[in-house]
Order: structure tokens, then C-alpha cells, then sequence
């Protein structure tokens, strides 16, 4: 079977959507490290929207940091893949054209550093999950192997804040203004955290460097949400028939999509508004509700919903108990958040609940639960730390935790064993193999303050609700936990 390309663009069946523009006049004005499936259906289609309005400043470098993969799926396309939309009212699909190419770290280190200091690039925008910040406490991390290597070799980088710093280094050096770096991870605070790392890491290096970085580099506050679930095989089989060409990169999500930013830049910048983002000037109360009760309602959908062999998202929230149970986790985070204006938090959770129950997402809990010493903090254990301090019930909350720490076992309520994949697996998987009894799990776990800050980590009440969970999940599993919490 043939591949997408731009040779067999033409050749499309009509109702597939593709790019007007004249590719070969893009210029590469963005670079994206970490690109995977979350920007090409997230950030590159806002870009994309850019270069067909006419503005051909905004073609983007892709960066992958650690496989190629993605080169390996996009290069035979020439950049091209379809982005497949799956919603109440059917299926679209269109052919973005946005990613010029991509350049995979590892190899050629140099030529990502060049392609940062290129004067075209405007912006660089990140997706490198909460782990590729190598922060700890909310600071970068200097005993991380990757930020120790690249303070020592500073031109051959592996962090995305070695790589970040040397093209801002190239940029000073060649007279080049810095460009904007815009955050599209899921972290609170996300474009001031990611500035302290560049800033730290810089003063390392060249206290000279740090100060001009600080002077006229810009770090927005970014938040983005759209379900974007793995694209598996069957997926690539399923549309091959719809184009009459294979699509190896191809990208699955859903209709919704929301980018609030941060109205700070340095340079240069699509007109964000116009297609489809929101710019604001504070961006905490935005980032603050979709932590709180996507974030946090999907991690207790992937725990719960794992343990009980629940494969997929939409299967979780099909029973009316789980349902209640969400209902009842908002309920509680809710009180934790101060919604921004325009946001209506009841039509907000039943649009929520209707993005969960989409059927063609097949979104898996075991995608979701990936990484959740990374995630739990700000989307499960803020909340709870807020209502802690303001005496309420922490149930629902507490349940989803405990959840986790049971998901830390590997194995599930039917006994059938994962792999817990998590940079900390070995350190909880430690605490639960050293524990005799629910409460020493629970004590080991609570230890981690990677995870749990020591407000959390010594409230007696915080830690009997979890033992408390953590029995009934272990004794009666996720599913009759659930029932019985409610």
C-alpha cells in the first residue's frame, strides 16, 4: 500500500480536508520539542490554521528528544498526516501540513541547536510531559543524570532545558533577540517553572547569558486541553480505506479543542485569537479548573478503572455508579478552584462527562495512568491539601489516591499483572514490596516527598482515610469500592 505524500495529495477522495497553501513557501517559524501525538493534533493544527490564512511565518521543526519514531513515521510522508477528528456527529478527517520536519535529538544534537537559533524561529513551544522539566520541589533538579551531563557539555544537550539554553546561548552569541517559549505541559505555574529552570540552569553556565535570557526571553502561562488518545494499528488500518493510502502518523482526538495563553511575548506570533486560542492575562484560573476536574477525574477514572480491568475511558463512565462517584470528585475539587470569568463550572462538568463518554476516542486508562507521581501532586493532592485546610471531607478525593497507591501493586483486581510505568516505579514499587500490612503501604508511600509534601505526608486523617480506601480496594476491588463509597 502506497503512503501519504504530497505527490498523492491531489488524489484524495474530495471530503478530505488538506492544505491550500504552498508548502514550499513556509518558513519554520516555531520549534516544538517532544513532538508526538499531542501537538500535531493540538498545537500544529492552530499553526496550520495560521499558514492557510495566509501568514507563512509559522511552519514548525518538530524535535523528538529521545526516539525516531516519529521522524521515522513522518519523513516517507513528507511532513503530512491526517488528523481524525471522532465525535457525536461522526468522523473528519484532513491532512495538516504544518510540520515541516523533524530532527531527532539524540542524533544530531547540533542541528537542533542550530534550527533554535535560526532567525525565523519566533517561538518554541513544549510538550515533554511533567517529568521532562527535571524539576524537583518546583526547581530544577541538579542531580538529574541529563542536567548534570549537559551543565558539563553544554553544546551536546539531552534535556530540553540544555537544549532551550544552548540555542538562547547561539542566539546571544550571533546578535539574534531571544524567542518566546511557550509551555503546553500539564503543570501549574507551567511558563514560570520552565523560566526558574532556564534561568538556574543559565546563571550555571554564564551569569551573563542568565541575565539577557531574563531580560528578553518571554515565558507564558499556557493551558491546552484535548483528549488525544495513543493511535494504535487498528486505527491505521481503519482509515487506509478512507484515504486509498496508508497514513503512519496519522492522529486521532475529538472536536473540542481550548488553548488559553499567557498574553506575553517577546517577538513575533500568530494571531492566536483569530484561530481558535484565547489569550488572557491571567491564566492560573484556567489552568487551576482543568487540572482540578479533567486532570483529576482522569487520573481517578485510570486507576480505578485499571484495577477493575476497565480497558478505556468511555467504558468507566458508562456505569452509573462510576458516573456518581466523578460527580462526586468534582463536587469536592470544585470548592478548591476560583473559576475564571466566562467559565460556567455546571455546564463545564457535563460537557466534561460528554468528552469521557465519547465511544470513538478509545481512550485507554492505562495511557492515562503513565507517569502519575508526575501528576497526582497538582491534579488529586492540591485539592485535598485545600480542603484539608478549610476542614472538609476529603473522600472522593482520598479514594482516587488510594487507587493509585494500590495501582503501584502491579497487579490488578483479577490478578492480572502490568507494568507500573512511572519514573519513580522503583521507589514505589520499593515501598509496597518492604510493607508487611495496609498501614506500613500506606506510611512507605507517603514518605516519597517527590509526591507528597510533608503537609499531606503527616496528617493523621489524611493517612487513616487512605488506609481505610486502601483496604477496601484490596479486599472488595475498585468496582465494589466504588459502590460501597457511595
Amino acid at each position: 500500500m502506497r503512503r501519504l505524500s504530497a505527490a498523492v495529495l491531489a488524489d484524495l477522495p474530495e471530503d478530505i480536508g488538506r492544505p491550500s497553501y504552498d508548502r514550499e513557501a513556509v518558513r519554520t517559524g516555531v520549534i516544538h520539542l517532544g513532538i508526538g501525538a499531542f501537538h500535531r493534533a493540538h498545537q500544529a493544527t492552530l499553526f496550520e490554521a495560521a499558514l492557510e490564512a495566509g501568514d507563512m511565518r509559522w511552519g514548525v521543526c518538530g524535535v523528538s528528544l529521545r526516539s525516531a519514531a516519529v521522524r521515522d513515521q513522518l519523513a516517507p510522508q513528507d511532513g503530512l498526516y491526517s488528523l481524525v477528528e471522532r465525535g457525536a456527529a461522526g468522523e473528519r478527517v484532513r491532512i495538516i501540513g504544518a510540520v515541516r520536519n523533524v530532527l531527532v535529538a539524540p542524533e544530531d544534537p547540533e542541528a537542533v541547536i542550530a534550527a533554535l537559533a535560526s532567525p525565523d524561529v519566533h517561538i518554541v513551544t513544549l510538550t515533554i510531559t511533567e517529568k521532562g522539566y527535571k524539576l524537583s520541589g518546583g526547581s530544577l533538579d541538579f542531580s538529574d543524570p541529563e542536567i548534570v551531563h549537559d551543565l558539563a557539555k553544554p553544546a551536546t544537550p539531552r534535556s530540553a532545558i540544555g537544549f532551550l539554553v544552548a540555542g538562547l546561548a547561539r542566539r546571544r552569541a550571533a546578535g539574534i533577540p531571544p524567542f518566546t517559549v511557550l509551555s503546553c505541559d500539564n503543570l501549574p505555574h507551567n511558563g514560570r517553572l520552565l523560566r526558574d529552570a532556564v534561568l538556574d540552569f543559565a546563571e550555571r553556565l554564564d551569569p551573563a547569558l542568565a541575565h539577557w535570557i531574563a531580560a528578553g526571553a518571554a515565558f507564558p502561562q499556557s493551558m491546552v486541553d484535548r483528549i488525544v488518545p495513543a493511535t494504535t494499528d487498528s486505527d491505521i488500518t481503519a482509515l487506509t480505506p478512507r484515504l486509498d493510502y496508508e497514513d503512519r502518523a496519522m492522529v486521532k482526538t475529538e472536536p473540542f479543542f481550548q488553548w488559553v495563553i499567557e498574553d506575553s511575548f517577546c517577538g513575533a506570533r500568530p494571531d492566536f485569537e483569530r484561530h481558535g486560542a484565547q489569550l488572557t492575562t491571567d491564566i492560573a484560573p484556567w489552568e487551576e479548573a482543568k487540572l482540578r476536574l479533567l486532570n483529576g477525574a482522569h487520573s481517578a477514572i485510570a486507576y480505578l478503572g485499571g484495577l477493575a480491568g476497565i480497558d478505556h475511558v468511555h467504558e468507566f463512565v458508562a456505569g452509573a455508579a462510576a458516573r456518581r462517584f466523578i460527580d462526586a470528585l468534582w463536587d469536592e475539587s470544585v470548592t478548591t478552584i476560583s473559576p475564571p470569568a466566562g467559565l460556567d463550572l455546571p455546564h463545564y462538568r457535563q460537557a466534561l462527562m460528554a468528552r469521557f463518554a465519547n465511544p470513538a476516542l478509545m481512550h485507554r486508562t492505562r495511557q492515562i495512568a503513565m507517569d502519575g507521581s508526575q501528576k497526582i501532586p497538582q491534579r488529586l493532592l492540591a485539592p485535598i491539601a485545600h480542603r484539608l485546610d478549610h476542614g472538609r471531607e476529603i473522600a472522593a478525593l482520598s479514594l482516587a489516591v488510594a487507587a493509585w497507591m494500590r495501582w503501584q501493586g502491579g497487579l490488578d483486581d483479577a490478578g492480572r499483572a502490568y507494568v507500573v510505568e512511572d519514573p519513580l516505579a522503583a521507589a514505589t514499587a520499593s515501598a509496597v514490596r518492604g510493607a508487611g500490612n495496609v498501614p506500613e503501604i500506606v506510611s512507605n508511600l507517603l514518605r516519597i516527598d517527590a509526591i507528597f509534601p510533608a503537609r499531606l505526608a503527616s496528617d493523621d486523617a489524611f493517612r487513616r482515610t487512605l488506609e481505610s480506601h486502601f483496604r477496601m480496594l484490596s479486599e472488595n476491588g475498585a468496582a465494589a469500592a466504588i459502590e460501597r463509597y457511595l
